[in-house]
């Protein structure tokens, strides 16, 4: 995959099942650091968080070809962001703030008031690009996780 020469429109849209699941599916397994592919990634939960909210659900894509991604949730009170992980090749180019901005925007239309997002521990790059953004770490809350079988 080459990088975005400076004439090649970028396009962001929402996610189509089944048609864009492959490509975000690779995107995501090929993350450094970050994002991980789990078993909220099948195509059944896919289509399950596709029920839900599919306007939060983005893709970028340079000539047909996934370049980044993209879940907000809503719960009806939070929201939460998932997944928003860009192509190496394609990074420094804006991809990541063009979707951050379009689901926070998103959000707010739906009358979203605060939202959170989780960064694995070892994705300092992660953070330094979403502190840009205007998100601060919680340092009074702690995040806890069960996993149901």
């Amino acid at each position: 995959m080459r990088s975005n020469p400076p004439d090649t429109p970028l396009k962001l849209r929402e996610f189509r099942y089944p048609h864009d699941y492959d490509g975000a599916l690779k995107l995501w397994a090929g993350m450094e650091v970050g994002v991980k592919v789990g078993r909220s990634d099948t195509p059944e939960e896919i289509q399950r968080k596709l029920q839900r909210d599919p306007d939060l659900f983005l893709i970028a894509e340079v000539n047909e070809e996934i370049v980044g991604t993209i879940i907000g949730g809503y719960d009806g009170r939070r929201g939460m962001i998932y997944h928003l992980a860009v192509h190496t090749a394609f990074r420094g180019q804006g991809i990541g703030t063009l979707l951050l901005d379009e689901v926070e925007k998103r959000l707010q239309s739906k009358g979203c008031l605060k939202c959170y997002l989780l960064v694995t521990a070892e994705n300092t790059s992660a953070v330094e690009f979403y502190e840009q953004h205007n998100w601060n770490e919680m340092t009074n809350d702690r995040i806890l996780a069960k996993e149901f079988s």
